[in-house]
C-alpha cells in the first residue's frame, strides 16, 4: 500500500480549497491528510500565502514537500526553515505601480511581501486588517521606499468592487513588462514578477525534488489556478469552483471546501490504493 501512493504527489490550493474561512482547516482535511502521508502519499500546498501563514493554517500537518508560497515566488521547505528557491519583482516598476494605483484609489490596502514573504503594510485599509489578523501574520507599517529589497510579490486588498474596478484601470495602464498582475481572490489582485506562477512554483519543486510532473495531482478552486491544473499530471476542482474551473479539472469533487473537499479526495485515492 505504501508503495502504491508514494509515486503520487498531491500539490493543493489552501484559500477555498483546503481551508474555509470562517472555520480554517476542517477536522476532516486534516485526518485524511495525515493519514494519506502516514501510508507513504507525498503531500504539500501551492498558495498565495507566505510561509508564515502556511505554518499557522497547517498546524499539525507535516509536508511531504517543500510548499510552492507566495503563488510560485518562493519554494519554502519547512523541515530546514529555508527558501530553496526565491523570484522577484522588478521593484522599481512595482513602486511606479504603487504610486500611481494609490493616487487614483486612495482607499486601496497595499502590501509588499519580501524577503521569506514578511509582509510590509504600505497602505493599510479593513481588508489588509483582515488579511493580517485571518492569516496570523506580523506586520512592519512603512513607506514604499523603506521595504526591504527581494520583492516577491505586492498584494493590493479592497472590497471586491473596488477590486474590480483596480482590475480594469491595470489593464489600461503600463508599468513596465517585468511585472504583471494577477486575480488571486475577489477582494486581492497582486503584482508578481514576470513568468512566475503556482505552475513554475510546480515545474521549480519537481525539478529539485527529482519528481514526474506527470504523477503530480492538483487539487484547486480558482482561476489563479487554471495554469497549475493544466500543468499537473491530473487535476481536480473542489464542487464550490467557478464553472470555467471545473471545465479544466480532470475530475470534480462531490464535496465544497467546507464539505471536506479534499479529504474525500485523498480517502478515494487511499482507497484505490488499499485494491490494487
Amino acid at each position: 500500500m505504501k508503495s502504491a501512493l508514494s509515486d503520487t504527489l498531491v500539490i493543493c490550493d489552501m484559500d477555498n480549497t483546503l481551508l474555509t474561512a470562517k472555520e480554517g482547516l476542517p477536522a476532516c482535511n486534516r485526518t485524511v491528510i495525515n493519514l494519506f502521508t502516514s501510508l507513504g502519499g507525498l503531500f504539500t500546498v501551492a498558495t498565495g500565502r507566505p510561509p508564515e501563514s502556511i505554518r499557522a493554517a497547517l498546524e499539525g500537518i507535516r509536508l511531504s514537500l517543500p510548499a510552492i508560497s507566495c503563488n510560485g515566488a518562493l519554494l519554502y521547505d519547512f523541515s530546514t526553515e529555508t527558501v530553496l528557491h526565491r523570484s522577484t519583482l522588478d521593484r522599481e516598476q512595482a513602486t511606479v505601480a504603487i504610486k500611481d494605483i494609490l493616487a487614483k484609489f486612495p482607499r486601496m490596502g497595499v502590501e509588499v511581501m519580501a524577503g521569506n514573504g514578511e509582509m510590509y503594510v504600505i497602505h493599510a485599509n479593513e481588508t489588509t486588517h483582515a488579511h493580517q489578523v485571518d492569516e496570523h501574520l506580523g506586520s512592519i507599517a512603512c513607506p514604499v521606499e523603506c521595504v526591504p529589497d527581494g520583492w516577491v510579490k505586492v498584494v493590493f486588498a479592497a472590497d471586491p468592487e473596488a477590486i474590480r474596478k483596480l482590475g480594469q484601470y491595470a489593464k489600461t495602464k503600463y508599468y513596465g513588462r517585468d511585472n504583471y498582475f494577477l486575480a488571486t481572490n475577489n477582494i486581492y489582485l497582486e503584482i508578481m514578477p514576470g513568468g512566475v506562477s503556482k505552475a513554475t512554483g510546480l515545474q521549480d519543486l519537481c525539478a529539485l525534488m527529482n519528481k514526474s510532473i506527470k504523477n503530480t495531482i492538483v487539487i484547486g478552486d480558482y482561476y489563479n489556478d487554471l495554469e497549475l491544473m493544466r500543468t499537473a499530471g491530473h487535476a481536480v476542482a473542489v464542487a464550490n469552483a467557478p464553472a470555467e474551473v471545473k471545465a479544466t479539472a480532470d475530475e470534480v469533487t462531490t464535496c465544497t471546501c467546507a464539505e471536506g473537499a479534499v479529504g474525500e479526495y485523498l480517502y478515494a485515492l487511499i482507497d484505490r490504493a488499499t485494491k490494487t
